[in-house]
């Protein structure tokens, strides 16, 4: 797979937006130290290159109405490619879910699941989730408060100044 790096400017550019994903580009290009123009480009190449995935507006849980998450780990029967292809497909598709990861350790699978309230949460997990037959069991752990979440991604470990190759996004 093609290498491709991240300069410092690139590194302020995704660190401001980041921050801000509403920043107009002349904003942008004088928070970053660039006129209007260079800086566009080089947004739109971090944007193709798939550094930039999209824009969001970050929603409050509670005010939505999915003040409740749950963390749940999901062990599956068996790990043939198939069936745990047809397990992924379905609990991504599953709206209820905001994150799933395949894991090690005790569970194989790891999701996040924001719904309204309790009720609503074993309705998912009783109709959707253990109806899924390669699921062998499911332990869940209720989010008491939540102190951080949706946070921007650390990029201190690319030093200003100093240009740290990272392999390009598939496209």
């Amino acid at each position: 797979m093609p290498k491709s790096h991240l300069d410092p400017v690139d590194c302020r550019i995704v660190a401001e937006l980041q921050a801000n994903g509403r920043l107009s580009n002349v904003e942008l290009a004088d928070k970053v130290g660039l006129s209007p123009s260079p800086c566009l480009r080089r947004v739109k190449r971090l944007e193709r290159d798939g550094y930039i995935e999209g824009y969001r507006a970050a929603l409050r849980r509670d005010r939505v109405g999915l003040g409740f998450s749950v963390f749940i780990g999901v062990k599956i029967d068996g790990h043939t490619n198939e069936r745990a292809l047809a397990f992924e497909k379905a609990v991504v598709e599953m709206p209820e879910v905001i994150a799933c990861h395949l894991v090690s350790g005790e569970a194989d699978y790891f999701l996040e699941v924001v719904v309204p309230d309790l009720g609503d949460y074993q309705r998912f997990l009783v109709g959707k989730l253990l109806n899924l037959p390669i699921v062998r069991e499911v332990r869940s752990n209720i989010a008491i408060q939540t102190l951080k979440a949706g946070a921007p991604l650390p990029l201190e470990h690319l030093e200003p100044g100093q240009s740290k190759s990272i392999p390009q996004a598939a496209k």
